[in-house]
């Protein structure tokens, strides 16, 4: 088993946004985790990072207990994020922002292979790799942000929202790239709201509703699932009692090519 947390809870203060939850992935495996906006799905994938405050539970990943690591040691350890909202660095070149997810690596001939790699698979990108981020287009911003995370050389690699305000035909080679992905051996958890591409493309889907998982299976078993209908419909909402949820998904959907 590649990553295995248990009884998992990310609070900030008195709000909490995961509680108990028990998720696993196995190496080479794509899993997803569905629900609402508010659901706790980022809160989740920023506590496995080191990102969010864990207040209870555990956390191992390839047979190591990382709760106690910061983030920069988890990466190291083979764990990369794709964040929501691309959160590309605009000041910096293209090619700076890829050369950050290698920060921690000494190998330069390799880093070098994955760079030209990566403008092979993106020739948009090495077409402006001396250009400021800021030029991209949504669509080319999210190709970077998945570019920066390879350069991390991950056994894991977790995508927030990787379809957020992005046109059809760039979800659609997103969705590819992360095959291709899978393919090459990388383990993929995927936090998605696009429901029908999260549950194809996966092996296994998780349904977050309100902090906690309330049903996983194979993703297949799941597409008419009575829980996934409710848990994509909620609404953002706090249940009975001082307990609440948040999680950092816009509501606001902007599409750009």
């Amino acid at each position: 088993m590649l990553l295995e947390i248990k009884g998992v809870h990310v609070a900030y203060g008195p709000v909490r946004a995961v509680n108990g939850v028990d998720v696993h992935i196995d190496e080479g495996e794509i899993v997803s985790i569905i629900g609402a906006n508010g659901a706790g799905k980022s809160s989740l994938l920023g506590g496995i990072l080191g990102l969010a405050p864990v207040t209870k539970g555990t956390i191992e990943f390839d047979g190591a207990d990382i709760r106690s690591w910061g983030p920069p040691k988890r990466v190291r350890s083979g764990v990369a994020l794709v964040p929501e909202g691309r959160r590309i660095l605009i000041s910096l070149t293209v090619e700076e922002n890829l050369l950050m997810g290698a920060y921690h690596r000494s190998d330069r001939q390799g880093i070098a292979n994955d760079l030209a790699a990566i403008y092979q698979r993106f020739p948009n990108l090495a077409a402006r790799k001396y250009f400021l981020a800021t030029v991209l287009s949504g669509g080319e911003q999210q190709m970077l942000a998945i570019g920066r995370a390879i350069m991390a050389r991950p056994k894991l690699m977790l995508l927030d929202e990787p379809s957020l305000g992005l046109s059809p035909l760039f979800v659609e080679e997103v969705f590819r790239v992360i095959l291709e992905l899978n393919q090459r051996g990388i383990a993929i958890l995927l936090v998605e709201q696009n429901t029908r591409l999260a549950l194809d493309c996966s092996t296994r889907s998780y349904i977050l509703n309100l902090g906690t998982v309330v049903r996983t299976g194979p993703s297949r078993d799941l597409t008419d699932s009575d829980d996934l209908i409710t848990s994509v419909l909620a609404s953002r909402q706090s249940p009975n009692g001082n307990t609440r949820t948040v999680d950092s998904a816009n509501n606001s959907r902007r599409f750009s090519a």
